[in-house]
């Protein structure tokens, strides 16, 4: 008996060749493999970095002539050579804030009546509807707000909020002026509906995703809808709703030609979100075929690395905030 159990525990030389290579190939192809998602990731890191390197040289004439003031300075005027970037970081900001002020709010509650509270033979059409939006290009956004859009606006809705707030202090310098119809404002509305779709298809994914022990358990104790939404679905997703946010607000800051189209292209502050005004993006494509000097050209460049450290420092700020609610929750 002891001499067949050692015969079957002894492997022919064939069989130990054989096991030798598929381990030899195993490893191999694991190290191929682990060489290839190394390289994806410093190729990435790689194209940051040149991206990085190129809008600060080029930017360099410009921030040589001006410094820290073409950050707060609002004058644009090519003829004199003189710039600032105060008036479309003023519009980037303010226009990317009225969408995400609209965007997330909207983009939450659709996502959450797709997923607990819309019937089954109508889930699938919404979902479809908001994939479509997703798909249209932004110039036809820019085409639809600017003839439509921007019209509906001027004959009905700008004249009732300069009417409506004109009385109130503070609001009522928040919309003033004539209604143009193009502007911040319209600006900000066409970007939400842009990013609308991202932060829902995001929500509803996440939202899908929680246990439906966990939402049983919250009705069972009596919690309502509302409730459970506040207390179980959005805690439970915090960190993939902020991941859509920031996608949806990374859309907003960077959008061009829609804004471009309605926006007014105005290089001024005003208080008014019913004034036309400018973003990075727009004066960028407005003005980039047609600068003339080194000078000019630079300061577009500029303008390009302004908008990259925004955006960078908006993400940190959201990485930052994810740190302390993971902490703070343990």
């Amino acid at each position: 008996m002891s001499e067949v159990a050692m015969s079957d525990t002894v492997l022919r030389p064939s069989e130990a060749t054989s096991r030798a290579a598929i381990t030899r190939r195993l490893k191999v192809s694991d190290n191929v493999f682990r060489i290839l998602t190394r390289s994806a990731a410093l190729f990435v890191l790689a194209i940051l970095s040149g991206v990085i390197l190129s809008l600060m040289i080029g930017s360099m004439p410009a921030i040589q002539a001006f410094g820290f003031s073409f950050v707060i300075t609002e004058v644009w005027n090519p003829v004199t050579e003189k710039f600032g970037a105060l008036a479309p970081i003023y519009g980037t900001l303010v226009t990317s804030i009225i969408a995400m002020a609209i965007a997330v709010p909207v983009g939450l509650m659709i996502a959450f009546f797709l997923t607990e509270l819309c019937p089954m033979w109508l889930r699938r059409p919404i979902g479809i509807a908001i994939e479509l939006l997703a798909g249209i290009p932004s110039i036809i956004y820019g085409i639809w707000g600017l003839f439509v859009f921007a019209p509906f606006l001027q004959q009905h809705i700008q004249p009732f909020l300069i009417a409506a707030f004109g009385n109130i202090p503070i609001l009522s310098s928040v919309f003033e002026g004539p209604p143009y119809g193009i502007g911040m404002l319209t600006a900000g509305l066409i970007l939400a509906i842009m990013v609308l779709p991202f932060i829902t298809s995001i929500s509803r994914d996440v939202f899908d995703a929680v246990p439906p022990v966990l939402k049983e358990a919250a009705y069972g104790v009596g919690c309502t809808t509302w409730e459970v939404f506040k207390h179980v679905i959005l805690p439970y997703t915090r960190v993939g709703v902020i991941g859509g946010v920031m996608l949806g607000l990374g859309r907003a800051l960077g959008e061009t030609m829609a804004v471009t189209f309605v926006i007014g292209n105005a290089h001024k502050v005003s208080a008014s979100i019913l004034a036309p005004g400018t973003t990075i993006s727009a004066t960028i494509a407005n003005e980039f075929t047609e600068a003339v000097g080194d000078l000019y050209t630079s300061s577009l460049i500029e303008l390009g690395l302004i908008l990259f450290v925004i955006t960078f420092i908006v993400l940190a700020c959201a990485r930052y905030m994810l740190m302390r609610i993971e902490k703070r929750i343990g």
